[in-house]
């Protein structure tokens, strides 16, 4: 197994996890790939030792399938991902398993930046989302080095200029958020810095 995979609370089976690996390296990616992928996971293994997941499985199915389909600009990269979770967990079914519920996750990872704590229905969907968005509060190094991964994952895809406003747009309703994070166990933890880096990167966007 990659070790993208090593925080999964279960195995996979072989043929599952290179299925999972070659979506992720369909087209090539900068930033929404497999170690992507891994620092999710590491971030749900942080909620299953702190708060805890109430359904760790379907979280984490979630968490693996998210970008599986990712075309930089494509409006339907949720859905589709979505879709490709629901196929290969009817190829490789696991007992209990919630699937709607994976593939509800996927989807509402569409909306980040639009949500508040109240508009989600239960502490795992706010975990999970926040697990996906932890990468605004890390180091300024690791959380420049994201946003030079969108960037280049965007040329070519539209022009530079209408790229840097959009950008900016987005890194600035974020900032203007009352909250960045949903859940109570990320916004304690990454607030403050996730404002940190995002007022950084707001002056550097031209």
């Amino acid at each position: 197994m990659t070790d993208a995979f090593a925080h999964l609370p279960f195995e996979l089976p072989p043929a599952q996890a290179a299925a999972i690996a070659q979506a992720y390296a369909t087209p090539p990616r900068s930033y929404h790939d497999l170690h992507h992928v891994g620092e999710v996971l590491r971030h749900h293994a942080q909620v299953a030792q702190g708060p805890g997941w109430t359904h760790p499985r379907e979280t984490a199915f979630a968490v693996l399938y998210h970008d599986a389909i990712y075309v930089a600009g494509a409006k339907d990269n949720e859905t589709r991902s979505a879709q490709l979770a629901r196929e290969h967990l009817a190829q490789w079914p696991v007992d209990g398993l919630d699937v709607d519920r994976v593939a509800a996750l996927i989807e509402l990872t569409a909306r980040h930046g639009t949500l508040s704590p109240g508009d989600v229905p239960d502490d795992d969907t706010r975990l999970f989302l926040d697990c996906d968005m932890a990468i605004l509060g890390a180091e300024p190094a690791v959380f420049d080095a994201y946003d030079r991964g969108i960037t280049a994952e965007y040329r070519g895809v539209v022009p530079g200029w209408l790229f840097a406003i959009n950008r900016k747009r987005f890194l600035k309703g974020l900032l203007g958020r009352e909250r960045i994070y949903l859940s109570d166990f990320f916004h304690a933890r990454l607030d403050a810095a996730a404002r940190n880096n995002l007022r950084r990167a707001i002056t550097t966007k031209r």
